[in-house]
């Protein structure tokens, strides 16, 4: 028996290091930062030994607003909004060989190409309403961070800071758009409880992000605070299901000569499930996940349902 558990627990690191990295990517004005939510969940606290990974994930997105829910987006203010977003998000991750602090550092980068889809009643601030409707395929703004991690039994927990680098395909006076056109920076910190002997792996993590000025519509996000969970069981070594959830709140609200509807704080929660699938590509531990999300309480942004379809796996890792 103690064999088997300690083959469960070797497999279980092996392929769930790879799902550590996590990306940040696409959001809109209207106290939206570009944190995505719902991009971290299971083993979320795990930091991977020294080695490379690559993570691929496809995020889709489907909301709507009706016209008491007006939102800022491209300088005009829209309202009866209907969007689709799907974006696929490229993530690096090196974990490197150097301590900090006692943790392994790691670095690492995502680069998000895809499309948004948006119709709406747009009005410049104070002309007549007429419809819009844009799309748009292209390049978003790439995203570098750096993690530090540590480990202690079944505890594992990490800080993490994450940077909007403002150089994607912005598309100025559109209301679609993947791309910010905005400096951003994001802080985290994660904890995850994972007992391979039962299969339960109990994470969170809690974090703020801190916007820059858009310089073409004179805007300012203000402070986000976000929130994600997730309880899974581990029924194998090559299924696992469970429950996943994020909260999102502005602590501080926007500004600017663009900020025409005033502070403008949002708010939404979301519940959802997962499930995952871990197998070998020849001798290359692969996980695939998928994860699927329903917004309610929302203020002062869309409510829909996002998804992420995530494939994730070591590119080298250290021997020793």
């Amino acid at each position: 028996m103690d064999q088997k558990l300690r083959r469960f627990s070797a497999l279980l690191t092996a392929i769930f290091v790879a799902v550590a990295a996590a990306p940040a990517a696409f959001a809109a004005e209207g106290g939206v930062g570009f944190y995505l939510l719902g991009s971290k969940g299971p083993l979320a606290g795990i930091t991977p030994p020294e080695g490379v990974y690559i993570q691929d994930d496809f995020y889709f997105y489907s909301g709507s607003a009706g016209a008491s829910r007006e939102i800022p987006i491209g300088g005009k203010v829209v309202a009866n909004i209907d969007a689709d977003a799907y974006i696929n998000l490229a993530t690096v991750l090196w974990s490197t060989d150097l301590s900090v602090l006692g943790g392994t550092l790691a670095f690492q980068g995502t680069l998000p190409i895809g499309g948004q889809d948006v119709s709406a009643s747009a009005s410049l601030v104070g002309g007549p309403s007429r419809s819009v409707s844009d799309s748009v395929f292209t390049v978003g703004d790439p995203v570098l961070g750096a993690q530090i991690g540590w480990n202690h039994d079944n505890f594992h927990w990490n800080f993490t800071t994450l940077v909007n680098v403002p150089i994607g395909d912005y598309q100025e006076g559109q209301i679609a758009n993947i791309a910010f056109h905005r400096w951003g920076t994001d802080l985290s910190g994660a904890l995850t409880w994972l007992d391979p002997t039962i299969g339960i792996d109990l994470s969170g993590v809690v974090g703020v992000t801190f916007n820059g000025e858009n310089p073409d519509t004179d805007y300012t996000t203000g402070t986000e605070f976000h929130a994600e969970w997730a309880a899974v069981k581990n029924f194998s070594p090559a299924f696992s299901a469970g429950l996943v959830g994020y909260y999102y709140k502005q602590i501080t609200g926007d500004s600017g000569p663009g900020a025409s509807l005033g502070d403008f704080e949002g708010q939404v929660a979301a519940l959802g499930g997962t499930v995952a699938w871990n197998f070998k590509a020849g001798n290359t531990p692969v996980t695939l996940r998928a994860k699927v999300y329903r917004e309610f309480a929302v203020e002062n942004r869309l409510e829909g349902t996002s998804g992420f379809v995530t494939l994730s796996f070591p590119l080298g890792v250290s021997s020793h």
